[in-house]
């Protein structure tokens, strides 16, 4: 497996939580700042463990689990309102959707190599 892939997913967990810095802390955004944060950092973790090798139906199922934490950081990821006059945080904030979309596809086509 690449250890690029796994310093990426580091990266992002770690743009997610630059972010969740940035958010308004209101009752709303403070239980999905925790959900996003919890789900971006499950990517990389359950890819590391993929790395692990231990058997084939593990590491399906670990590259399987990092898909869905990536599409549960999106899910997360749109639920946050940002005020209409922070463009920036906007910017930001569809700059990490897209780049957990990006994961989410290369998850998936590791699962197609492996079937």
């Amino acid at each position: 497996m690449s250890a690029e892939l796994e310093g990426r997913s580091l990266i992002f967990a770690k743009n997610i939580r630059v972010f969740c810095r940035k958010l308004k802390w209101d009752i709303i955004n403070q239980e999905d700042i925790k959900q996003v944060v919890r789900s971006s950092g499950s990517i990389g973790a359950n890819y590391i463990e993929a790395n692990e090798n231990l058997g084939k139906a593990d590491l399906k199922m670990r590259i399987r689990i990092s898909r869905k934490e990536a599409k549960e950081t999106i899910h997360w990821l749109k639920l946050f309102h940002i005020e209409t006059t922070n463009s920036q945080l906007e910017t930001e904030r569809l700059k990490l959707i897209d780049e957990a979309d990006q994961l989410r596809k290369i998850f998936s086509a590791i699962l197609l190599k492996l079937e």
